[in-house]
């Protein structure tokens, strides 16, 4: 069953964004799950089905007023039948293994068909509504995707629902690096994963354990703790269920191996070793390739959390800027401004989304007044500073 058609219709768009369940097979629209009421006055669940006007992979104007059922005849509130929408017509073989009970006709001219299905689900599951005020045909449904070219292993809806898929297609075919998947990193990968980037390759020789728990997204099981995975491979798993292209590789990066940055189009630079972020960073430099370096300082002082929260973005036009302010102290200590490395969760999403953001920011997808290759937020004040090139 191909989505194309739902994806390149407006208006059947519309339908699946508001939480409709459609599914397109042969030439016949199915919307699935609408609440209607039997003749005992129980609310069940039947599917409408509809022939589908097909240009090709888009829908034209519904080509008539009819509408097919599987289930009982729907009913009004009371468990009287339905009267107005009746047709003569008995069950039906359609095809496609769809065998429906009733023909039904609500005689209108259907402009598309978001108004014929609302129209027909309104007569409907609007009597289903009267005896139980939470039936709704409006479930939004998980939808997998089975578009070769799909980097998702089910749609996504809120893309489409903000109307902002030409704006995410910005990232589409983009090789993406995350040095170090410890708290920031983690975070850094969860946000990545849900853009149309085709490869993230997860970096860190580094085992997951407690400590990790608590400053990364999600939560492990205690058993998972105790088989103590890698860290890419925990992760893994994690987002592997939700799209394709996820690499790992267990491995911290050092001078034998970091020909494999070589041909990224970004990469995140999440270390706190100094040494090995020194070689990452050589390295990207020399090959051009654009990167963000991220890190936080944090002190206890009296009894209270402070520090900052920084994000570094080296590009070509930044270079010289960047370096200035990237970190090469071991754990982002010792020769840091400060000399403890504490991580708490809310500050490894916070560096990671800032993180983030410059970086869409880079390829156009949000606006860019100052082009920054420095930003830090300040706990104590809760202001971000920026030094930008424009």
């Amino acid at each position: 069953m191909s989505r194309q058609p739902i994806a390149r219709s407006p208006d059947l768009r519309r339908l699946q964004n508001e939480g409709y369940d459609l599914e397109i097979l042969g030439g016949l629209l199915l919307i699935r799950d609408i609440p209607y009421v039997n003749a005992s006055a129980a609310v069940e669940r039947g599917t409408l089905v509809m022939k589908l006007n097909l240009a090709g992979d888009v829908v034209g104007k519904p080509p008539d007023h009819t509408a097919h059922w599987i289930g009982a005849h729907p009913c009004h509130a009371s468990g009287a039948k339905i009267s107005s929408i009746e047709n003569p017509s008995g069950p039906a073989d359609l095809g496609n293994g769809i065998r429906a009970n009733f023909m039904f006709s609500a005689k209108a001219d259907y402009r598309d068909y978001h108004h014929k299905v609302t129209t027909y689900v309104g007569r409907i599951a609007g009597e289903a509504a009267k005896v139980d005020p939470t039936a709704t045909a409006m479930t939004f449904p998980p939808i997998a995707t089975n578009e070769k070219d799909s980097v998702f292993k089910y749609a996504d809806t809120a893309s489409s629902r903000a109307g902002i898929d030409a704006i995410n297609a910005k990232l589409v075919g983009q090789k993406i690096g995350i040095i170090g998947s410890g708290g920031t990193g983690a975070y850094v990968l969860d946000l990545v994963a849900k853009t149309l980037v085709a490869e993230i390759h997860i970096f860190d020789g580094d085992t997951f354990l407690n400590h990790n728990a608590f400053r990364a997204p999600g939560a492990p099981s205690l058993e998972r703790l105790r088989e103590k995975p890698q860290k890419v491979d925990y992760l893994g798993d994690i987002y592997d269920k939700m799209r394709n292209g996820i690499f790992r590789h267990d491995t911290y990066i050092d001078a034998l191996n970091a020909q494999l940055l070589d041909g990224f189009d970004f990469v995140f630079v999440c270390m706190d070793r100094g040494a090995s972020k020194r070689i990452v960073v050589q390295r990207l430099v020399a090959n051009g390739i654009p990167f963000i370096e991220v890190g936080m300082g944090i002190i206890n002082s009296d009894g209270q959390l402070g520090g900052i929260a920084r994000v570094v973005c080296s590009i070509p036009e930044t270079r010289q800027e960047a370096e200035a302010h990237i970190s090469y102290a071991e754990d982002d200590g010792g020769a840091n401004e400060y000399a403890t490395n504490i991580q708490i969760a809310e500050l490894n999403a916070l560096n990671a989304a800032m993180a983030v953001i410059r970086w869409k920011q880079h390829f156009g997808i949000y606006q860019d007044h100052r082009g920054n290759f420095y930003q830090g937020y300040s706990i104590a004040s809760g202001e971000v500073i920026g030094e930008g090139i424009r």
